[in-house]
């Protein structure tokens, strides 16, 4: 069985959908993360009732419910 960590390695440099407790659903590409689950998100977009663009975009893993690949 594979390791949550090796999941997220493999997802690396893809696009993910990360579902937040804010009710706030994150769409980007997944450049970096951490033994923490904090990830690093390009070409992001966060819906939360308005759609805002980010560059690059800095999540705490502590906020994470869920993230699943899109590609």
């Amino acid at each position: 069985m594979e390791r949550p960590l090796d999941a997220l390695s493999k997802a690396k440099g893809k696009n993910i959908t990360v579902a937040l407790k804010n009710n706030s659903v994150v769409k980007g590409k997944l450049d970096a993360f951490d033994i923490h689950i904090n990830l690093v998100l390009s070409d992001a977009e966060e819906t939360n009732g308005e759609k805002l663009k980010h560059n690059q975009l800095f999540i705490r893993g502590d906020m994470v419910v869920h993230l699943s690949t899109t590609d």
